[in-house]
């Protein structure tokens, strides 16, 4: 059988060493400077809450160093109406759609704040349930093709999602109805502990767009310009109708898969220092350098903000900490059965005669 990976060269933009082997497109160089200083915001938070959970102030947490570019990327270029479903590694995704980097703490704690998304920031809850919201994507940009709406809908999920049944089954739905739907992994090469060769025999991931009979891309998924450059194209072209789309982002989580995992038992320390040298936040500071449009002084101004940003956020979560158990009742439903509105009194009365 011929190799079909060539049929999905990758693309980029911007190289490693912050050159351009491409064009900006539409992606301009002050967009860079300020993208540029996003990805240095969130990273930094990114780092203080795994130092949170080292220190027991939350729980198991998924950082997403490394995959800034990637996330990004793929926000970036919506509009307001489009659509994101996210899973539980994507916090920068829905900070870009207006969902607070604070949701990615209260998740960690199984805080009830975390399913109260922003309304207008379109965005689904975190699905950590590995692959499921990919149906939840299929339905969310079925229901939009249904109702005429002229929307475009992004579910992310990682290269271990593509092992799982739901995928397929996703994939299979959109390409049969046709939803306006861009499917998008983040192929970080590691399924907590497995390789993304172990997990498949496919050179690639965006091959399988071929059983569906989808278009399929594989794009550099630490080259920003790169990333915006595609999905802007495929999110235009679905809310045209066309789509829906498989897009294989080709990255690497720098950090461990969550703060229960300890990557120095199945990953050698040349892979991490290869992918080191490609982070997606040096590539477009080693780009702005060269093009005068940042100076050494300006990047430590951008470091001591991001410090100061980070601890408006923290000071915002522990603000936000303290909620009446009663929430655990009137967030389940839109309007209180009477079952459950008698479950609530009782629960009150008990409350009052223990004193709590």
């Amino acid at each position: 059988m011929g190799d079909v990976s060539e049929l999905f060269p990758l693309i980029v933009r911007m190289d490693e060493d912050g050159e351009l082997v491409g064009d900006l497109g539409l992606v301009t160089k002050q967009d860079l400077v300020d993208v540029y200083r996003e990805m240095r915001l969130l990273r930094a938070f990114d780092e203080r809450a795994w130092n949170l959970q080292r220190q027991g102030v939350i729980g198991t947490y998924a950082p997403f160093k490394g995959q800034e570019a990637a996330q990004l990327g793929a926000t970036k270029p919506l509009d307001d109406s489009d659509w994101l479903v996210p899973t539980y590694r994507d916090w920068a995704a829905g900070y870009v759609r207006g969902v607070p980097v604070t949701h990615g703490l209260f998740f960690s704690k199984g805080h009830p704040r975390v399913g109260d998304v922003p309304k207008s920031a379109n965005v689904l809850p975190a699905q950590v349930v590995i692959g499921a919201q990919t149906l939840h994507g299929v339905g969310v940009a079925w229901a939009a093709k249904l109702k005429h709406e002229r929307t475009a809908t992004v579910v992310t999920f990682g290269d271990g999602s593509t092992s799982q049944g739901d995928f397929h089954e996703a994939m299979n739905f959109a390409s049969v109805f046709s939803v306006p739907l861009i499917f998008f992994c983040e192929n970080n090469q590691w399924a907590i502990s497995v390789p993304i060769e172990r997990q498949m025999r496919a050179k690639t991931i965006a091959q399988r767009a071929l059983a569906y009979d989808m278009e399929g891309y594989r794009v550099d998924g630490n080259d920003y310009v790169a990333v915006y450059n595609l999905i802007a194209e495929l999110a235009g072209r679905v809310r045209n109708g066309e789509g829906p789309f498989l897009v294989e982002a080709v990255t690497y989580r720098l950090g461990a898969h969550t703060t229960a995992d300890d990557p120095s038992k199945y990953r050698v320390e040349a892979e991490e220092e290869r992918w080191a040298r490609r982070d997606p936040i040096s590539r477009i500071e080693k780009f702005l350098l060269r093009e005068s449009l940042i100076d050494e002084e300006q990047i430590q101004a951008v470091d001591v903000a991001a410090k100061a940003w980070v601890e408006e956020v923290l000071a915002d979560f522990k603000a936000e900490l303290s909620i009446s158990s009663s929430v655990l009742f009137q967030s389940v439903y839109a309007e209180m059965p009477q079952s459950l509105a008698n479950q609530f009194d009782q629960y009150m009365k008990r409350v009052k005669e223990v004193g709590a």
